[in-house]
């Protein structure tokens, strides 16, 4: 983990063969339109791919494990420093943000004084914001080494082609691209993966979001052909999971929704509700309890992680190295606290502030100030409940899927296919009807995939709309994605272009993280 972010001078090794040629023509356009617009080649390019998350949803924020993979889809930021930086140290920093597609993504320039940061306007949202998020990561990691440091000018042109809105976290893969391209821009010749991503984590709220860490994790840690194991108590780590080589080769197809959800933009009553509900409800049960709940790493401070680490007489603090949980099995631990949850969260229409405030002994206005000021949210009642048995049954599913992959059995099972895609169903299942984060659209594709022989579908992402994850067996890829196209593509769009058919469905290999 604390490796630095590989340096590469050939695209082969980052994406699938199929992918390569395409990828070629992509860079060549890349570098071509920089010489264009700044009458040079660019120093470098800083790469960072989405994600897709195969199980583990929506629980990084309360601090339990994920399962993610990299994607091939990404994001480039072609970089070049001006020759005139000496001429320009004192005055601002200029930074002319292009993209490859002007017409969408209209260019805008950025000017930083020498010890100040970018000012970004959470409440617009425009896709620059994503580049100064990144860039305040990276100038803020600088001053720490050098209090008196002034970033340098930039020329930059960025390329993304991770879908927007897409359930696979373009907004974490562009953050993470900017920050990495700052980073060596200025000096910073080996930037070390898990300093990129703790960096990240913390400058994506900027843009108005309570990022839990997974999407940074698995656009910077991941290794080609491999998932990724990202835990997060007591402290952030990530591990490699080869996929075992079963009798039937474990496959991967992506299918988006065309439903467009961008969290930055429902935040408010869709994922930035769900943090503010999943830390209230560990206030909530500690309360309950008489337990006092102890600062985490998570986005507001508290977290049902949390909760179990206390409630199991850990005593020091979560993000202690040294803090241990009681010999109880920690699958046990999980167990209890999703029973625990049901006992004590008990309202089944949910909570409202006036009840959440009386249960923990403040007013309304504390509680608004303390719990949903920094990110506001958009809700009358508060389902706790829900979300709390949400979150410890599918940390549960995460052991059950990882000691399936780790099982050195299963190169034999014949039922390791099945048994995983049970765990993917159960996820949708949970996030339909405890999380209220799926829609009509992605239940239907997901039956859709299963009825042709998918053995596991669900949403991936944030959800309320985005994409789909399926489990499928090698010699079902071709009957599980005419189904799609026929039952879906075509049934909601008879004239659909070939082109947006590709991009619609995709077979995933497991990708590799960020590089320069």
């Amino acid at each position: 983990m604390d490796e630095p972010v590989p340096v590469t001078r050939s695209i082969e090794s980052l994406y699938p063969d199929a992918n390569i040629a395409t990828q070629q023509i992509r860079w060549r356009n890349l570098i071509r339109q920089f010489e264009e617009k700044y009458n040079k080649k660019p120093a470098f390019v800083a790469r960072s791919p989405g994600r897709v998350n195969l199980i583990g949803e929506h629980v990084d924020y309360s601090l339990y494990e994920v399962l993610p993979m990299a994607i091939a889809a990404d994001v480039l930021i072609a970089v070049a420093v001006p020759e005139e930086k000496e001429e320009s140290e004192g005055d601002d920093a200029v930074i002319p943000m292009l993209n490859t597609n002007p017409r969408k993504h209209r260019a805008s320039e950025c000017k930083v004084p020498p010890k100040g940061l970018a000012e970004i306007d959470a409440t617009q949202h425009e896709w620059t914001n994503y580049f100064k998020a990144g860039f305040n990561g990276a100038v803020g990691l600088l001053r720490k080494d050098d209090a008196k440091f002034s970033p340098c000018n930039l020329q930059i042109l960025v390329d993304g082609n991770v879908p927007a809105g897409g359930g696979l976290s373009s907004s974490a893969a562009f953050v993470c691209a900017s920050a990495l391209a700052v980073l060596r821009a200025n000096g910073r010749e080996s930037v070390k993966k898990k300093e990129l991503v703790e960096v990240t984590i913390v400058s994506e709220r900027a843009v108005g979001v309570n990022s839990g860490g997974m999407d940074q994790s698995a656009s910077v840690f991941s290794i080609k052909g491999d998932a990724l194991s990202v835990s997060f108590s007591p402290q952030l780590n990530a591990e490699a999971i080869p996929f075992p080589k079963a009798e039937s080769a474990i496959t991967f197809m992506i299918a988006q929704s065309f439903v467009t959800s961008d969290k930055h933009v429902t935040a408010p009553r869709c994922y930035n509700l769900r943090v503010v509900e999943c830390t209230l409800a560990a206030e909530m049960m500690a309360k309950t309890l008489a337990l006092k709940l102890q600062d985490d790493f998570a986005p507001l401070g508290r977290s049902l992680r949390g909760l179990q680490h206390v409630y199991y007489g850990g005593g020091k603090s979560i993000d202690d190295p040294s803090a241990r949980d009681s010999n109880t099995s920690y699958k046990m631990q999980l167990e209890t606290m999703l029973s625990m949850a049901t006992d004590v969260l008990d309202k089944k229409d949910g909570y409202t502030r006036e009840e959440i405030a009386t249960a923990l002994s403040m007013s309304v206005l504390a509680l608004e100030e303390k719990y949903m000021t920094k990110f506001p949210v958009d809700a009358t009642r508060f389902m706790l409940g829900k979300r709390a048995r949400h979150v410890f049954s599918e940390a549960l599913r995460v052991i059950a899927f990882k000691e399936l992959l780790q099982d050195p059995a299963s190169t034999t099972r014949s039922d390791l296919l099945p048994c995983l895609g049970a765990l993917m169903n159960e996820t949708q299942e949970s996030c339909r009807e405890l999380y209220d984060c799926s829609c009509p659209e992605i239940d239907q594709l997901c039956s859709i995939a299963r009825d042709a022989g998918a053995y596991g579908s669900r949403l991936t992402g944030a959800g309320w709309g985005g994409c789909t994850v399926h489990l499928v067996p090698k010699d079902k890829v071709g009957d599980v994605r005419n189904a799609l196209i026929q039952k879906y593509y075509r049934f909601r769009e008879p004239d659909i272009s070939e082109e947006k058919l590709q991009e619609a469905v995709i077979v995933s290999e497991p990708g590799q993280g960020a590089v320069v």
